[in-house]
């Protein structure tokens, strides 16, 4: 059987391209190739322990059994208007990745009714310097079909959890200058200590959840940002 196997962030770099395809005997399983790829590429064996891994954009582990035209992904940690890569909207929530510079009002005015006596926004913004290093840019890159379901997934499981009444997650990839807003997030509520809350957990599984990372540009070199899994996310350890 064929499989489509894609490839993110710094592992993108490693395999020195984006995406490949790979003749599997028809038992295999999403270890029988990741372990093709890594006898190949030894930088992914010893990564293993942080590689997520995604077969037709849900997470799996290692013992998922493949099928004819599957799409397979192997991910590395996390980091952290118009012209939508993807969006889905609902009276209630609002979740897109644009390339477009992010405008928190305007998310607002989708969401916000006359019933909320209280609106939080969080900008997550590009900042000049990284431990001392100064920043040039950052770049940010994304499996835009499984973040826009991981964003549905945390906003749903927020609206039920926190009693909101509203939510919307903007994530911005491209390039992006110093200052300029990398996410927002908007939520609606009757009440603000239930606003808070949802919006620091909100920001806190984004950064662990939905694939999308970033590549910082420093004044005397480029890496991608380290970031980590959410603990419940399998990854390829066992190789």
């Amino acid at each position: 059987m064929r499989v489509q196997v894609l490839f993110f962030g710094q592992l993108k770099d490693i395999v020195g391209r984006s995406s490949a395809t790979a003749d599997l005997p028809d038992d295999a399983r999403v270890e029988t190739l990741f372990a093709r790829f890594a006898s190949e590429y030894p930088k992914l064996r010893q990564m293993a322990g942080s590689i997520a891994m995604a077969r037709n954009q849900e997470f799996v582990t290692l013992d998922e059994p493949l099928a004819e035209g599957d799409e397979v992904a192997f991910m590395p940690p996390v980091s952290g208007g118009s012209g939508w890569i993807a969006h889905t909207e609902e009276p209630t929530s609002f979740y897109a990745i644009t390339e477009q510079p992010l405008d928190p009002r305007a998310l607002v005015e989708r969401l916000q009714t006359g019933d909320d006596g209280a609106v939080i926004t969080f900008e997550g913004v590009t900042r000049n310097n990284t431990k001392g290093r100064s920043t040039l840019h950052l770049d940010y890159e994304c499996y835009a079909p499984m973040a826009l379901a991981k964003m549905q997934q945390i906003g749903a499981e927020l609206l039920e959890k926190h009693g909101i009444r509203a939510i919307g997650f903007v994530h911005r990839v491209g390039r992006l200058a110093i200052q300029e807003a990398s996410v927002v997030i908007v939520v609606c509520s009757a009440h603000r200590q239930a606003a808070y809350d949802a919006s620091l957990e909100a920001i806190n599984r984004l950064k662990t959840l939905v694939p999308i990372w970033k590549k910082e540009t420093f004044a005397d070199g480029e890496v991608w940002v380290e970031g980590a899994w959410d603990d419940a996310v399998p990854r390829s350890e066992r190789l």
